[in-house]
């Protein structure tokens, strides 16, 4: 019976084998399909989370779409027609925000001088609504020397932006900058402010003209040609800045750009409105441009700062409070100078006639003297003395130029070695006008010395074919 049984015992054992076995591969089985339906359950519940939009991330891009939704109404595309001095029809474009002013009370575009400069008439210059339609402005005010232009427009339904203070903005903040790059309207970018307070930029073909007004924001939200007068703006919807500038060695965006503070565009738009020009305070006195480290250790300075004063002008704010040569402010009404186009930005911003607190060193010590600003005035600097009839006109650029001598060099504030075209008039219709000022210097034209009328005359016939003509221009850097 025992051998009988043996088969049976392992034909048993065998099935509980089988069914022990099977039972395993069914688990796994049944653990694989549990973990796929969590899995797939998991997805979906991933999925529902981020169209629920409930996380931080959601909620900031939501934030940035409703401001540019509520900002880009207020943003316009600008296209302006000029003429070179050869005649050739030159096209610019570039961007502007709507404002609303109380005085006079209308609705204004803001832009860069540098995109309208030169129109010949205001058909000469189209302002692209936000809804398609298509304006010209009824007046034009400039002011190339903080590069902001005012445009008064008459339209129903416009929706004018709103001014952020950029007093307020700290490094590090968010921004977004819109305007129509390459001529792409309305575009949106978005970025940090990276710095505050730069000046002493060289702004291509506008640093012939030296911006009297430099403090710009910079920022690395894309800004490309064409972004020129477009807005930057906060988190709160507000205007903080016009855009103006990149630093580029290729013509696009690197991730630095350059915007005119907010609060300096509404003073300048004040100025415009109220008086048709900006007046701008001075003291008469010419500034060390090169103001540098080893300049600094001769006047135990632990490190470069203030401006330091080369020539004080008679009859000016300066030399009535006796300001001398020699003389370093490091201090304006409470504010410390960092250097001479610090000093120049703040006093130009002061009101006509405001009395100020200067710190100065002198000699060693400190010394605070008051100072009653006037008004800025090329007449009140120097008395040049010019004469009826005096300089040659030359037509096709709207001026009447001098050769420059070393009497007059030393009277303007020039270095008596240098030489050049001074520049007496600069007619009202000239293709010029805004970029080149009475008693600038004309040194170079198409890169070549000029030292007489016959010399520029022949360089502008040599180069009338140029599709560019360079310009190189002095000016005198004063306070």
């Amino acid at each position: 019976m025992k051998l009988r049984s043996t088969p049976l015992l392992c034909v048993a054992f065998l099935m509980v084998g089988l069914v022990i076995g099977n039972a395993g591969g069914l688990s796994s089985f049944l653990a694989a399909v549990e973990a796929d339906l969590l899995k797939n359950n998991s997805l979906d519940r991933q999925y529902a989370q981020l169209q629920s939009g409930q996380h931080a991330l959601s909620e900031a891009s939501e934030l940035l779409a409703r401001i540019a939704e509520l900002t880009t109404p207020s943003v316009v595309h600008i296209q302006s027609v000029r003429r070179s001095p050869h005649g050739r029809r030159i096209e610019e474009t570039g961007s502007g925000v709507i404002i609303h002013a109380s005085k006079p009370a209308g609705d204004y575009v803001v832009t860069n001088r540098h995109v309208i400069a030169g129109h010949s008439s205001m058909d000469a210059i189209s302002i692209h609504l936000h809804d398609g339609r298509i304006l010209h402005p009824d007046r034009v005010w400039e002011d190339p020397a903080s590069d902001v232009a005012v445009l008064k427009i008459t339209a129903d339904r416009l929706q004018p932006a709103r001014w952020g203070d950029s007093d307020e903005v700290r490094v590090g903040q968010m921004v977004l900058a819109v305007g129509s790059p390459f001529g792409l309207s309305h575009s949106v970018t978005f970025g940090i402010i990276s710095a505050k307070g730069r000046r002493s930029l060289q702004l291509g073909p506008r640093s012939a003209s030296q911006l009297i007004n430099q403090d710009f924001l910079q920022t690395d939200a894309a800004i490309n040609p064409g972004n020129s007068g477009g807005p930057l703006i906060d988190l709160q919807g507000r205007v903080i800045g016009i855009n103006t500038a990149i630093a580029s060695n290729g013509g696009g965006n690197e991730g630095i750009g350059f915007s005119i503070p907010s609060n300096l565009v509404r003073w300048v738009v004040e100025q415009l409105l109220e008086h048709g020009h900006v007046q701008r305070a001075y003291l008469g006195v010419t500034l060390d441009p090169d103001f540098n480290e080893e300049k600094a250790a001769v006047l135990h300075l632990d490190r470069v700062r203030g401006a330091y004063i080369l020539e004080v002008h008679p009859n000016t704010p300066a030399s009535r409070a006796n300001l001398k040569r020699g003389d370093l402010i490091i201090s304006f009404n409470g504010i410390d100078v960092q250097d001479e186009n610090h000093l120049i930005n703040l006093v130009s911003l002061s009101p006509v006639g405001k009395t100020v607190q200067l710190v100065i060193l002198r000699d060693g010590k400190k010394l605070t003297i008051d100072v009653v600003l006037a008004a800025r005035s090329l007449e009140q600097q120097t008395s040049l003395p010019t004469r009826p009839g005096m300089g040659t006109p030359v037509e096709p650029m709207g001026l009447t130029l001098y050769p420059l001598t070393p009497e007059l060099a030393e009277q303007l504030g020039y270095d008596p070695n240098r030489s050049g075209l001074l520049v007496l008039k600069v007619d009202d219709n000239s293709p010029l006008r805004g970029e080149i000022h009475l008693y600038d210097l004309i040194e170079e034209v198409a890169r070549q010395p000029v030292t007489s009328v016959e010399q520029l005359r022949r360089q502008l016939e040599v180069s009338q074919d140029d599709p560019a003509l360079v310009i190189k221009v002095g000016r005198r850097v004063n306070g």
